[in-house]
């Protein structure tokens, strides 16, 4: 009986498409040549017609898997703003995001692969089970048991869970994380990590160990299968591309969760 322990497996996801007309933010060709998981904004937060068939046609032709990036309707505040939708109307919203993506994913020979929440609407549904209630219908109605992204032990997660939906648990080499396991709120100061030789450390222990230290200085268990590298920061491709180097230097296998 052989005694060899199977190398860490991890998905490296970010977020693509975040532009609108002829405003762009991400740098999506750098960054899709990174990552194996595009989570591609869907038109209510960031993205137009335009930008999502041209990222849809380069992720098929990388190979990377496409996501719907689903968010509230919110594109002056980028999606980072706190709304209060009724749950009927978000399902509704939910279920149109991932339709509109979903065609240009199918004309340019994929198809949306999973799910993901952006910003406010993300942070709304790791406690808040109305709105995470909401967010699976509406998947569930987008048709298809699409896997849902999100924050481990979220209430996301668990009304995925209740819908016979997959769940892939996210980890974030660049936030600052609560001794709860939570997300550091990006109104506070040191909630994002810009220190590169630190991401790639946090990277490197989510990865291989599932864990990362809290801004108390505490281990915080991270169950991840993905692993987010937010493309909206200066330096992000050259930064994504170093952390996929440091992890398959130590072992770590790159590969997407679909």
């Amino acid at each position: 009986m052989s005694d060899a322990v199977s190398p860490p497996v991890i998905d490296l996801n970010a977020d693509l498409g975040e532009g609108f007309g002829r405003w762009q933010l991400t740098d999506d060709d750098a960054l899709l040549s990174v990552v194996t998981s595009a989570n591609v904004a869907c038109g209510f937060h960031a993205g137009d017609p335009a930008t999502m068939w041209r990222v849809c046609e380069l992720a098929a032709a990388h190979g990377v898997v496409i996501g719907a990036q689903v968010s509230y309707r919110d594109l002056a505040g980028f999606g980072r703003r706190a709304m209060d939708v009724p749950p009927d109307e978000l399902a509704d919203e939910i279920t149109y995001q991932i339709g509109a993506l979903d065609v240009f994913a199918r004309a340019a020979g994929a198809r949306v692969g999973y799910v993901k929440p952006h910003g406010a609407l993300y942070n709304r549904c790791v406690h808040d089970t109305e709105q995470a209630a909401a967010v699976i219908a509406g998947i569930r109605t987008a048709g298809g048991a699409l896997p849902v992204l999100g924050l481990p032990g979220s209430a996301l997660h668990a009304a995925a869970l209740e819908a016979e939906l997959p769940v892939v648990g996210e980890a974030f080499a660049d936030r600052a994380y609560t001794d709860e396991g939570t997300l550091v709120s990006r109104r506070e100061a040191g909630a994002v990590i810009h220190d590169g030789d630190e991401v790639v450390t946090r990277a490197l222990g989510m990865a291989r160990d599932h864990t990362v230290t809290s801004r108390d200085g505490r281990p915080v268990a991270v169950p991840a299968r993905s692993l987010c590298l937010h493309g909206d920061t200066p330096g992000a491709a050259e930064l994504a591309r170093r952390v996929r180097s440091e992890l398959t230097g130590a072992g770590v296998r790159i590969r997407s969760f679909v």
